[in-house]
């Protein structure tokens, strides 16, 4: 039996597009390894958060990170690396909620993107980062995204 992909959770998140534009929402539920000794989120918990949010992101946009370092489709090895994060910390979030990571592209040249990602809990922002991420060659050489990536992306070929 196939699996009703109407609703949560997905464990990828989601692709959605409307009015507001082209965004990856993943929903994420806070355990006890995500806390500090406060019983709140741990800060960098958010980061690994995000790096989940980009990640399926990128998944489901045909980009998986295995599919990069193993060069598939004839391409050189490569991966996205984090250049720069800008954070802030704007409520806590406690155990047992359910929060949702949702990013979108906010510029792409020919090898970075620049990501926003917004954590919410409800209609409440807890975290925002803005994340510039560069795609390298195993040797650290900067390559060019694909244009099938920059494409879907959003970006030109």
């Amino acid at each position: 039996m196939a699996a009703d992909t109407s609703v949560w959770p997905d464990l990828s998140g989601r692709l959605i597009e409307d009015d507001s534009g082209r965004r990856h929402v993943l929903p994420v539920r806070i355990y006890f390894e995500d806390t500090d000794f406060s019983g709140l989120v741990y800060h960098a918990s958010y980061v690994r958060f995000c790096e989940r949010g980009r990640s399926d992101f990128l998944r489901l946009h045909g980009n998986d990170h295995r599919a990069l370092i193993d060069g598939a489709g004839g391409r050189e090895p490569a991966a996205f690396v984090v250049r720069r994060m800008t954070l802030e910390f704007l409520k806590p979030a406690r155990i047992d909620e359910v929060l949702e990571v949702t990013t979108r592209v906010r510029e792409m040249t020919a090898a970075t993107l620049v990501l926003e990602q917004v954590v919410t809990r409800g209609p409440d922002r807890l975290f925002e980062a803005v994340v510039t991420v560069v795609l390298v060659s195993q040797a650290g050489k900067v390559l060019r995204i694909a244009e099938g990536l920059r494409r879907v992306l959003g970006g030109k070929g």
